[in-house]
Formats: structure tokens, C-alpha cells, sequence
């Protein structure tokens, strides 16, 4: 799922209409983060930090409990908890309020984690069971990419400007609409094959739908940057990790599925 939250407007919501300062392309790095605690009132990079660990850690909670769920006899799957997929959407609908409601973002993003938590868990230990050693892989690669794009960033080798983060957005809602479609057709029995099928097109896809999330990142790193440095309101940290490990998750699932793919050409 890609990051339909982390956006200014829902700065600019959450700080009375003010804009966020546009991004500084001037330096090399990406500065230390701020010193200031997250008691003070105001958005900081540490404090999204630390609220984006707390809630990596309800995830991965989650998660544990999720991968209990899946029921694996002789290598086969009997039993995966189709409820689940419920969770997905009360996810969704939590992200969806937290970018109307920023302030709500301190209890959304909580929930969230561990909701989704339990639907990755039980997906992981589908495709473990499939083919082992995938769920350590994606994870491997996810740290990895996401370490790779955090250095990208913070030296500015990759630069976010309005024409970069015009295209990453533009091709996120496309994606996003592809995966809508595809729902609404599997709901009528339906597939779109390329989405899960191993062939060289299959596969072209889900690097591009990878390659996409970890473009994301990108956005994510800059919009948290920028809103510590028009101080938003506290709640922002949340609100901003919430955005992140939205996006992370993205990662995983893209990078989950490639892996997959990958192990049955």
C-alpha cells in the first residue's frame, strides 16, 4: 500500500494553514537531528524517530501474533485467517483519518501498527512456508534498501525537488489506482495476472512497484525534515511515523512478492 498520508496539506492542517518551508538543496547532508525533546511542544527529528521505533515495535508484536494465526502442516498451508485482510482496511481507514485528523495521530498510529502487524505476520509465514528463507530475505532487503535511500538522502546525492517529487506522487496514485482495479476484479472473480505471476513481465513489475516505495522514502525523509524545521505541533512525530512505517510496510509486501516471484521462474 503506498503513502496516501504523509502530505503538507496535512501539515498545513495541523499548523493553521502554514506551508512548510520549501526543501534546503543548499547543503550537502542532511543535519544531526534536533536536541529538543518531543515534551516541548514541537516536531523534531529525534522524536519522529523515536516514534517510529515504538510503533516498529507494536508491528513487529503484530506480527508475531499474526504468524501464529497460519495453521502449516507437512509444508502446505491449511488454514490462513482470511480475516485478516479486514484488518488491511481498518488500517487503511485509520491512515485515512489520521491525514484528516493529525491530532488523532498519537492513538491511530498505535493501532495501525498492530493491526497491520497481524496481517504481515500472517502473510509472511504463507510465503515462508511456500519458499523458505523469503521472509529473511525481504527483510534483509528492506533494511538494506531502506539504509541505501536513507544515505541517498541525508547527501544529498539524490535531491527532492518539486519536479522528483511531482513524479514519485504522480506514479504512486497510478499504482495505487492499478492495485484498485485489480481488487475490484478479483472481487468479480477475476486477475490481473502480471501482479502475482512469475513471468519477466511479472517480475519488471514488482521492481518497479518496489523501486516506487523506496522512492517514497525519499519524500518521507524530506517531509519529516522540513516539518521539524517549521516546528510543528508534537503530535507530528506520530503523524510522521505513521507516514514512514506506512511506508516500510509498502516496501516489505513489494519486496516479499518479488522474492516469491524470483523463487518460481
Amino acid at each position: 500500500m503506498a503513502n496516501p498520508i504523509l502530505n503538507e496539506a496535512a501539515f498545513k492542517r495541523a499548523a493553521g494553514s502554514q506551508p512548510l518551508p520549501p526543501p534546503d538543496l543548499s547543503t550537502r547532508s542532511w543535519g544531526a537531528p534536533t536536541t529538543t525533546a518531543p515534551s516541548s511542544g514541537v516536531m523534531t527529528i529525534n522524536g519522529t524517530i523515536q516514534s517510529t521505533l515504538g510503533l516498529l515495535v507494536l508491528l513487529l508484536a503484530g506480527a508475531y501474533v499474526g504468524w501464529g494465526l497460519v495453521k502449516v502442516r507437512e509444508g502446505e498451508v491449511t488454514s490462513f485467517p482470511t480475516w485478516t485482510i479486514i484488518l488491511v482496511l481498518v488500517g487503511f481507514v485509520g491512515v485515512i483519518v489520521a491525514g484528516r485528523k493529525p491530532h488523532l495521530s498519537p492513538i491511530i498510529a498505535p493501532i495501525y501498527a498492530v493491526v497491520e502487524g497481524i496481517f504481515v505476520g500472517a502473510i509472511s509465514r504463507a510465503y515462508e512456508t511456500w519458499h523458505d528463507g523469503t521472509v529473511f530475505a525481504a527483510v534483509g532487503a528492506t533494511l538494506g534498501v531502506f539504509s541505501v535511500m536513507l544515505l541517498l538522502y541525508r547527501f544529498r546525492i539524490i535531491r527532492v525537488t518539486q519536479r522528483l517529487r511531482s513524479a514519485i506522487i504522480g506514479a504512486t496514485m497510478g499504482l495505487m489506482a492499478f492495485y484498485l482495479v485489480s481488487l475490484v476484479v478479483s472481487l468479480f472473480g477475476g486477475e490481473i495476472s502480471i501482479i502475482n505471476s512469475p513471468s519477466w513481465l511479472g517480475i519488471g513489475f514488482s521492481v518497479f512497484a518496489a523501486g516506487l516505495a523506496a522512492f517514497n522514502l525519499l519524500l518521507s525523509f524530506d517531509t519529516i525534515e522540513r516539518g521539524a524545521q517549521a516546528q510543528a505541533p508534537s503530535f507530528m512525530n506520530w503523524f510522521a511515523a505513521l507516514g514512514l512505517v506506512v511506508t516500510i510496510v509498502w516496501l516489505y509486501l513489494e519486496l516479499l512478492r518479488l522474492l516469491s516471484k524470483l523463487q518460481r521462474n
